[in-house]
């Protein structure tokens, strides 16, 4: 019975043991491989002293070894903590001492990072990756292979146990654990296995890196059903004409990333020039994906079908929408239905029940939903609305900020962030909706709307765009634009135009970085 995420591996094992599990470049594992290498790898964990719950640090870029290192934490017992190479070195630093880890895993080309991350007062004590003389001890790749490939835990884990914590950035900027069990981790990938039937032939593409929660898709709902798990390495996301390449040649069936990645190979991956017959299912997720470019890209590939999955990091995800045909307005796109085994609310700001068609912030009681934020307890409690059900049991859902409409037809509508709301000139704004009249304009590629507080405690809305190639308009132009969009007050003070926007981690506009670089 699968009920911790390293047994989806084994349960694969015993039904397609050379069937191949995860392949990067290259390099290829088979789920019997797989078993193999991450039983060596939990036995030098255990040779370690590592301990039930003890935190891990994962600090690779995409390739083969993140999923030796993800199942061998898992089957050791302990939570695996990805950690981004490309984040500032003092991030890190705050997600290893934040977070206990003792143990990190990497490789020979993380070596300058790593001598850049480890410190004299670092909590690292062992290095597991390449092998040189240091101050800290290490353990080579190869050395792990002189242990033994089976394993057995000498510890009794259970389905609620951490299986891994996730840092994302707060409204403050400083990280925030989200602390996610074998069973929300392994709801999640029954969800998206069931919804979209995934099974052994598939070849699922995985654009994300570890650290940004849509990559569970294919380390975990994958090896469920015995899939085959392709990761693009950092040499495809850099070009997007490479991008595509991988999606023709590996024959993939399943597309799961951030809008980004797509409207970067519909003006630049030569797509017209691409066989993707053997697409079947195109997921996105993170961000809105502007209709018009989702318009385009469903006109290429006509026998594709397309689904919107909505989910902060907290919930993994919880709504999904399928898209019947290409979007013939530029209406943003429903967020759609919640899973099942998940139960919505919509609240008011008194936390009181809004009528249908009526806007609320969203709330989510779900399989998926995290356990709360790693060693913030006040932050959880926040984080939670609590119910009490008609037999008396008090139910938690999760809090996620954003503010939702449902239709008449059960479908919901996300019109923006609880946070993204704004008073100016007397009247409220909702910073998301002028994104989308920017964005609709012909001529714009992207687009970010922030507030600016000015002087005598004035907020002014401001925004920033970044135009398709070879098309250039000026600020007055877009302005007359949004002037037959918006009412007046909605219309921005200054438009600003860059070439290009500064990104987090995982692929979203730094909205937060463009205010700093045009102010």
């Amino acid at each position: 019975m699968i009920y911790l995420l390293q047994h989806t591996i084994q349960h694969s094992v015993t039904r397609f043991p050379d069937r191949a599990a995860f392949q990067c470049g290259s390099a290829s594992l088979t789920f019997r491989e797989l078993e193999e290498q991450m039983n060596q790898l939990a036995n030098t964990l255990h040779v370690l002293k590592i301990q039930k719950g003890d935190r891990v640090g994962i600090f690779l870029n995409r390739s083969i070894e993140t999923a030796i290192a993800i199942y061998g934490i898992l089957q050791a017992g302990a939570v695996y903590v990805p950690l981004n190479p490309k984040a500032p070195t003092e991030r890190n630093r705050f997600v290893i001492e934040n977070c206990g880890v003792e143990i990190l895993i990497t490789n020979i080309s993380q070596k300058r990072n790593i001598q850049n991350l480890v410190s004299e007062k670092t909590n690292i004590k062992t290095i597991i990756g390449f092998e040189e003389d240091w101050v800290i001890p290490t353990i080579s790749w190869e050395g792990i292979k002189d242990q033994p490939t089976e394993f057995h835990c000498p510890f009794q884990i259970m389905e609620n146990d951490l299986a891994y914590i996730l840092y994302t950035s707060g409204s403050t900027g400083t990280p925030k654990g989200i602390m996610h069990t074998h069973s929300s981790g392994l709801g999640f990938a029954r969800l998206i296995a069931d919804l979209y039937q995934l099974n052994e032939e598939d070849r699922v593409g995985n654009h994300a890196p570890i650290y940004f929660d849509i990559s569970t898709l294919g380390y975990f709902a994958s090896p469920l059903v015995g899939a085959c798990t392709v990761i693009a390495t950092d040499a495809h996301t850099m070009f997007p004409t490479s991008l595509s390449q991988l999606i023709e040649n590996e024959k993939l069936t399943i597309w799961y990333s951030v809008p980004l990645a797509m409207i970067q190979m519909l003006q630049n991956g030569l797509l017209e020039e691409r066989n993707m017959s053997t697409l079947r299912w195109v997921l996105y997720a993170g961000e809105p994906f502007p209709p018009k470019h989702l318009r385009r890209l469903m006109k290429l590939w006509p026998i594709t079908q397309f689904s919107n999955v909505y989910g902060p990091t907290e919930t993994n995800v919880c709504t999904y929408f399928h898209l019947p045909k290409p979007p013939e307005t530029d209406d943003p796109i429903p967020i759609g239905r919640v899973w099942r085994n998940t139960v919505s609310l919509l609240l008011d700001e008194n936390d009181d029940p809004v009528e249908q068609g009526a806007v609320g912030e969203l709330l989510i009681r779900s399989v998926t939903t995290m356990q709360g934020y790693w060693q913030n307890s006040n932050l959880t409690q926040q984080s939670f609305y609590k119910k009490i059900n008609s037999s008396g049991i008090e139910e938690d859902y999760y809090r996620t900020g954003d503010l939702v409409r449902e239709d008449e037809n059960g479908i919901l509508h996300l019109l923006g962030r609880k946070d993204n709301q704004i008073k100016t000139r007397g009247y409220r704004v909702e910073l998301d909706a002028v994104e989308v009249k920017l964005v609709a304009h012909e001529s714009v590629l992207e687009a970010a709307v922030f507030a600016v507080p000015k002087d005598d405690d004035v907020i002014a809305i401001e925004a920033a765009v970044i135009f398709k190639q070879n098309q250039q308009i000026t600020e007055a132009e877009l302005k007359d634009f949004l002037k037959q969009q918006l009412p007046f007050y909605a219309i921005p003070e200054r438009i600003y135009i860059l070439e290009k926007f500064p990104r987090t981690g995982t692929g979203k506009i730094n909205r937060k970085e463009i205010k700093f670089l045009v102010g």
